[in-house]
């Protein structure tokens, strides 16, 4: 995951503001460090924080509804069929369903057999646009986790990031059983 441009410039603010630096001396590193705890984040929490076009394949092979691997989901496209060469054909709408709960995840399912073992699903999912709408938690989570790593980047004695980090964040996870 890399975070968009606009979104890292303004992440990059809040971090340089955190840490009080002045200088553009190590934005690059800074930069390196917000895609890294962004990605920790979500990987915590199992949402996904920028809301993106993105498009992946479910089965097809059953019937049942198929949860869609990204939350929360905004809205879901189109819907294809991918054969094992790659091929995508487009399905008509009245050959699956879709519907998004109300926990945001997004589901699709077939109406009627088809000659494949995979869907593509276009949709669109994420939390927020940019970082400001980012809820705070999230957005003060990943700046305190990029100032600890940037503090302690060579320390042999660190004791690993914050607690105040995890609890940031922790009222935000979602964990789904296998």
């Amino acid at each position: 995951m890399s975070v968009a441009p606009a979104i890292a410039a303004a992440a990059l603010a809040d971090a340089k503001a955190y840490l009080r630096l002045d200088t553009a001396d190590e934005d690059a590193l800074l930069g390196t460090l917000i895609d890294a705890a962004a990605a920790l984040c979500e990987g915590f929490t199992g949402l996904a924080l920028w809301l993106v076009d993105r498009s992946d394949t479910v089965g097809a092979a059953r019937p049942e509804w198929q949860r869609l691997p990204a939350t929360p989901v905004g809205a879901i496209g189109a819907v294809s069929t991918l054969d094992p060469a790659g091929i995508v054909a487009t399905l008509p709408p009245d050959a699956y369903a879709t519907t998004i709960d109300s926990h945001g995840d997004g589901w699709v399912r077939l109406t009627r057999p088809v000659a494949t073992a995979r869907l593509l699903v276009g949709y669109q999912a994420g939390l927020a646009a940019d970082w400001p709408s980012l809820p705070a938690p999230l957005r003060q989570g990943i700046v305190r986790l990029v100032a600890h790593i940037f503090a302690h980047r060579d320390a042999s004695d660190d004791a690993g990031p914050p607690a105040a980090v995890a609890a940031l964040w922790r009222p935000w996870r979602r964990m789904r059983l296998a």
